[in-house]
């Protein structure tokens, strides 16, 4: 009679890996992972309502990032509104958005009046990947995109604080599953985190130039 087979084990040199694995996964979900999501947003804006969060119910992943610019929102507005493949561009790495097709050209550095006249119910224009269509668009307070509807929402909006204003992004993501979002959190969590990063600090970098020549334009 033949003897039951005893079920397969992995050798010790892969558990010894996969142990490895998962201590640095945990080890960045504990202590990097926080610092990428909510890069250069205080306590406040991390758990402030923002217009559009209700696009997306129980998201897995909710990112809040914020920059101060010394203008006021009359200064920044005009390089949301223009922002989009052929139009101003998106103000990250220009390099990288153009060699993934993104981008067809380098982003703006100047306010592009033909670009003004965005509205609520338009697209905004990528290369590559979905386009982001405009779900709000509340002049010189607020743009919600929302990429894949019902699973991906984006809001830039903009609190004066004094003389400056708070540029703050909120990206709320229900697609894949928790545990593959987890588990593939370091590759696309630093991804993210630098062009988004980037994004925001062109964006503070060209309105804080425009504040610093001229009066914030009438559109």
């Amino acid at each position: 009679m033949d003897s039951p087979r005893r079920p397969a084990q992995l050798p010790p040199k892969i558990l010894l890996i996969l142990g490895e694995v998962l201590a640095t996964l945990t080890a960045y979900h504990q202590f990097l992972r926080p610092l990428h999501l909510h890069w250069g947003a205080n306590k406040d804006e991390e758990e402030r309502p923002m217009p559009g969060d209700d696009f997306v119910n129980d998201p897995y992943v909710t990112t809040t990032r914020a920059v101060s610019i010394k203008a006021r929102p009359g200064s920044i507005w005009p390089w949301l509104v223009q922002m989009g493949d052929r139009r101003g561009g998106l103000y990250s790495y220009d390099a990288l958005d153009r060699a993934f097709g993104i981008l067809s050209g380098p982003s703006a550095d100047r306010i592009l009046p033909e670009f003004q006249g965005l509205a609520a119910g338009d697209v905004i224009p990528l290369g590559k990947g979905p386009d982001w269509p405009v779900r709000i668009l509340d002049a010189e307070r607020a743009m919600v995109l929302e990429p894949v509807s019902g699973r991906v929402s984006w809001c830039f909006a903009l609190y004066p604080e004094g003389g400056d204003t708070r540029l703050v992004s909120r990206v709320r993501i229900r697609i894949y599953t928790r545990a593959a979002l987890w588990i593939l959190a370091p590759l696309i969590d630093v991804c993210w985190f630098t062009m988004e990063r980037k994004m925001l600090q062109g964006i503070r970098q060209r309105a804080e130039n425009l504040a610093s020549v001229t009066p914030p334009p009438a559109y």
